[in-house]
């Protein structure tokens, strides 16, 4: 299989929120970026605004008046290395970081409370039932063979060890393939169908199955695409060979 990005794989993944302070110092140095240290992390957006505190390359520690840094916390300050003086807390910026289709962690945006971090991850999110999981693409990444041999499985039973059931779409030459126990990881497999990614690429192999048809399932099984049509009046998915003619 090709190293390339996979092309049906969309958004970013793993996303999560994280509770960070917008920090400016007196000297008019250029602004950074903090977590707060877990032994404050209690304290309200409102208690950590405009307070001093003390920066560290890791962390923040805050001084406001509430709660007095204790000697051990100063300890775990200047054992810090790059302490970096002290400064003003400006904002509390709800950061939200997430991996790329390459697994490259990714910083995705800010956002300035709670409520709209978590908006903004669950309409990115591409969850079950949603229209994300659902593609139609050009039957141009498939040959006229491999779409006979589809439209077979169509009409006939589906070999259960395929993991996907082929289907008709009604007044239409347009298949349908529904994919079962996606995502077709090793570790999702091996939990749902006590089998590895490979395993199932060999068991199409030796069904005989067309090398061009094998790896558009392959792709779509990994990025947890649930119903793929092929069609040949969708459009051609970008990043995805066309059959050779």
């Amino acid at each position: 299989m090709s190293q390339n990005p996979n092309p049906f794989v969309r958004g970013y993944w793993n996303l999560k929120i994280v509770r960070t302070l917008s920090i400016s110092y007196e000297d008019g140095s250029p602004h950074v970026w903090r977590a707060i240290h877990v032994s404050q992390q209690h304290l309200s957006d409102e208690e950590l605004v405009s307070s001093p505190c003390i920066v560290t390359s890791e962390f923040a520690v805050v001084r406001n008046g509430t709660e007095p840094v204790s000697a051990e916390l100063m300890a775990e300050c200047n054992a810090v290395e790059g302490v970096s003086g002290e400064g003003v807390v400006g904002a509390v910026v709800y950061a939200i970081h997430g991996d790329d289709f390459d697994g490259r962690p990714i910083h995705v945006g800010d956002t300035y409370s709670a409520e709209a971090a978590r908006d903004v991850v669950q309409r990115l999110s591409f969850e079950t039932g949603y229209y994300s999981r659902c593609w139609e693409i050009s039957s141009a990444h498939i040959s006229r063979k491999t779409g006979q041999y589809l439209a077979n499985l169509a009409d006939l039973a589906t070999p259960e060890a395929f993991l996907f059931i082929a289907f008709r779409v009604p007044y239409s030459p347009a298949i349908g393939v529904k994919l079962i126990s996606t995502p077709w990881t090793d570790q999702n497999l091996e939990h749902a169908e006590g089998i590895g990614a490979e395993q199932l690429r060999q068991e199409h192999r030796n069904k005989g199955m067309p090398d061009d048809l094998a790896n558009i399932l392959e792709l779509a099984g990994q990025a947890d695409v649930r119903i793929l049509i092929l069609d040949a009046d969708a459009p051609a998915l970008l990043g995805l060979p066309l059959a050779e003619s």
